[in-house]
């Protein structure tokens, strides 16, 4: 069984949404369902194939999570430190083309979110900057041509 890489921040995201979807969503699902069965036949109730229909996505999700949360690794993103770009680390790139710079924190594959700067380890930009140190370049083949990078900072916390 593989562990999942992800920081204390996303592991405490996926427990928020698994307490949400136990205590606030199964609940209001039951009672949907208890309403939808006094309405009467149940083949032709739309409202009650509507809940259950709910009712399977929610348990699928709560599945999901808790065998993800039960392969987490958690890493404290804070203890690590290091001169090369790893899980956790916040790496500062500049576009050779374009001069652009941009900051993105590598982070497990269920937390990350290009819009927050947040990568994930196993997307191609993450697998190119893994192990370089600062002031080395990298390229990134992407679906709109190869584009390169380099390395302006590295930090951990």
């Amino acid at each position: 069984m593989q562990k999942i890489p992800m920081t204390p921040n996303g592991y405490d995201t996926l427990e928020v949404e698994l307490k949400r979807l136990k205590s606030v969503e199964r609940p209001r699902i039951i009672q949907a369902i208890a309403e939808a069965r006094e309405h009467g036949d149940l083949s032709e109730n739309a409202e009650y194939h509507a809940a259950k229909e709910q009712q399977g996505l929610n348990e699928a999700r709560v599945a999901e999570l808790e065998e993800i949360m039960g392969r987490a690794e958690v890493i404290d993103v804070s203890k690590l430190s290091g001169d090369t770009v790893k899980f956790g680390a916040s790496v500062t790139v500049v576009d050779e083309d374009t001069d652009e710079e941009k900051t993105y924190q590598i982070v497990g594959d269920m937390e990350a979110d290009v819009k927050q700067g947040k990568i994930s380890i196993s997307s191609p930009i993450s697998r190119s900057m893994i192990g370089k140190a600062i002031g080395d370049s990298f390229e990134v083949v992407a679906p709109g041509g190869a584009r390169g990078y380099e390395i302006l900072n590295i930090q951990f916390g």
